[in-house]
């Protein structure tokens, strides 16, 4: 099993910056940040491949969100950049082993003036 744990969310204004982690009980060889507004369904954000560092994206997100992971301490961030109200939601860690998925508990970020 996999422990998610996620912290640094919070309220920010238009234009500010968030800095998101999570902390994984296991390394894992991907993890990801998903997002869930109300009335929406829970969309992906960025991931990032724990081999070789690779990343992706939601087109909405590049150039304002930065993904990254320490493989020595199992530790993802999110750096969250020029935030808009349309960023407002709860962020999801996630990731999977074994055919199986994790989640952290999610944290709320509300951006607003």
């Amino acid at each position: 099993q996999v422990q998610l744990v996620e912290s640094g969310g919070g309220l920010v204004q238009p234009g500010g910056s968030l800095r998101l982690s999570c902390a994984a009980s296991a390394f894992t060889f991907e993890m990801s940040w998903y997002r869930q507004s109300p009335g929406k369904e829970r969309e992906l954000v960025a991931t990032v491949n724990s081999v070789g560092g690779g990343t992706n994206y939601k087109d909405s997100v590049k150039g304002r969100f930065t993904i990254s992971k320490n493989n020595a301490n199992n530790t993802m961030w999110l750096q969250m950049n020029d935030l808009k109200p349309e960023d407002t939601a709860v962020y999801y860690c996630h990731t999977f082993m074994n055919g199986q998925d994790y989640w952290g508990q999610g944290i709320q970020v509300t951006v607003s003036s």
